[in-house]
């Protein structure tokens, strides 16, 4: 070889060196983080977790190419103490006021998506938001006093997301709208939307939902038909991956509404399970995580993007579909609204393919308050002093190079009550379920005695015994059900555990 064609060889090998690093450093070395969040989705509604009569194909296919954790809670047995608790990484009841409907997260409070915006990120955020809009005052009347016609208040882009796309309250609540990042989707100011409440609400002839209706604005509420809500946000979403992918690590938040109430299955998606609309629903939500999982693999991005899917907690009962065997809380006492097991346990996949051995599964107790330390933790990000104060670092259990969880105890809330979990303890300082199952009040929902479930505070019926101790003790270990309260066999862990919720619950 003449000295001239080994030189034309060497700079060619360097250009092509120079080109692949090039490449390479296109790509952000950091992972992208999707966190993908189901409404009132059960541990039972999955077929990874269990479920015999809804697919959720998408879903298993996700838990198969990462972990599955099988002891994983939310901080709450409704949405927005949960989605709060995921959103800055900080327990509920360090909220000093009754929320309202104004914007939950305080203007100054560190969340998940501002920290990564602070270093870098792009974040995004796609369909329900139940943390409210606004500033609090006294005289405010939820979202009767927002003004959904023009420019909106301080609400999600203002917990650190460049964008914004999806419903503002659950999906049965108005103003039964999209929002774009501060404006309602088809706005007209011919037309403006009135929210009213009460006895307004009653004499309005539209048929009331829980917090009122929506009257006006035809063309707002036409633009987010109430089968299409999911399907519209995930492609919104998937758009998202798309003009993204690759040139800038991202974070993206995917808060879908299903299964929630009500419960409206697109029609392509009707008559898929022997459940009915219940198990359509889910089926539908399942092709979303699909659509998102199969986008970043277009863009190239399965291997370093963190993918998390969970349900904001457990799920509610539904007669028809208890009727015909299915258990969306699979043998969890209680449902969604409850401070036991059937309340707060929920779905938790985490797949990173870079980092996360395929087909792993965690029994350690995991919260969804520590997502962001985990995530920040895995882009290796600046946190802010006071940032996620709750939140706990579990990547080295998710990924593997422990066996042991960083979280020993979890506050748990209940709608008239809270339990505090404390390694396989479980301590409440009340009798019921602190929520619907064992409140003749919610006579709307299903009770204790129908769904077919044992404690023994309650005799056959679903009633509170008269000796029934006033407290609660469970040992999950044991007694995984909490089909029976020890409470009075161990005394000494009960007042211990007494103490411990006294202090934590006055943070």
């Amino acid at each position: 070889m003449t000295p001239h064609r080994m030189k034309l060889k060497w700079i060619t090998f360097l250009m092509a060196g120079l080109a692949a690093t090039a490449s390479y450093a296109q790509q952000p070395a950091q992972p992208n983080v999707v966190l993908i969040i189901a409404d009132d989705l059960g541990v039972g509604d999955v077929g990874c977790y269990g479920s015999k009569m809804i697919r959720t194909p998408n879903v298993d296919r996700l838990a198969a190419e990462g972990l599955r954790a099988t002891d994983a809670h939310s901080i709450g047995s409704v949405c927005t103490p949960s989605r709060y608790g995921m959103l800055t990484g900080r327990y509920y009841h360090r909220y000093p006021y009754n929320w309202n409907g104004e914007a939950l997260v305080e203007a100054d409070r560190p969340t998940i998506a501002s920290v990564f915006r602070d270093n870098g990120y792009a974040t995004a955020y796609f369909g329900k938001v139940h943390t409210g809009w606004g500033e609090r005052s006294k005289e405010r009347k939820h979202r009767q006093d927002i003004d959904w016609n023009s420019e909106l208040p301080r609400g999600v882009l203002e917990m650190g997301f460049d964008t914004y796309f999806g419903t503002p309250f659950t999906h049965n609540e108005p103003p039964f709208v999209f929002v774009e990042d501060r404006h309602v989707v088809g706005v007209d100011p011919e037309d403006p939307i009135s929210i009213l409440m009460g006895e307004a609400a009653k004499e309005s002839g539209v048929t009331p939902y829980n917090w009122g209706v929506s009257i006006g604005g035809k063309a707002a509420h036409d633009a987010r038909p109430v089968d299409q809500i999911d399907i519209l946000v995930t492609e919104r979403a998937v758009n998202y991956i798309n003009e993204n992918g690759g040139s800038k690590p991202f974070f993206m938040n995917l808060a879908l509404v299903a299964p929630h109430v009500p419960v409206a299955p697109s029609k392509a998606f009707k008559g898929r399970t022997k459940l009915g609309r219940y198990g359509d629903f889910v089926e539908q939500m399942d092709w979303c995580v699909g659509q998102v999982l199969d986008a970043l693999e277009a863009q190239g991005l399965t291997d370093n993007t963190i993918v998390i899917f969970t349900s904001d907690n457990g799920a509610i009962y539904h007669p028809k579909e208890h009727k015909l065997g299915h258990r969306s809380n699979l043998d969890w006492l209680g449902q969604k609204t409850d401070a036991w097991e059937g309340g707060l346990r929920v779905p938790f996949i985490m797949r990173w393919p870079r980092e996360i051995d395929a087909g792993q599964t965690n029994d350690q107790l995991i919260s969804l308050m520590d997502i962001p330390q985990t995530v920040w933790s895995a882009a290796e990000v600046a946190v802010p002093e006071g940032a996620g104060p709750d939140s706990l670092n579990q990547l080295a259990l998710l990924t593997g190079k422990t066996d042991q969880s960083e979280r020993k105890e979890l506050l748990m809330i209940g709608i008239t009550g809270c339990a505090l979990r404390s390694g396989d303890w479980v301590y409440i300082p009340k009798s019921g379920s602190q929520g619907v199952t064992t409140d003749p009040r919610m006579s709307w929902a299903m009770q204790l005695a129908a769904l077919g479930l044992s404690n023994s505070d309650f005799d056959a019926e679903g009633k509170l015994k008269a000796d029934a101790p006033e407290a609660q003790l469970y040992n999950l270990r044991t007694d995984p059900q909490q089909s029976t309260n020890v409470v009075r066999q161990y005394p000494e862990v009960a007042a211990k555990l007494a103490l411990r919720f006294t202090k934590i619950k006055k943070r």
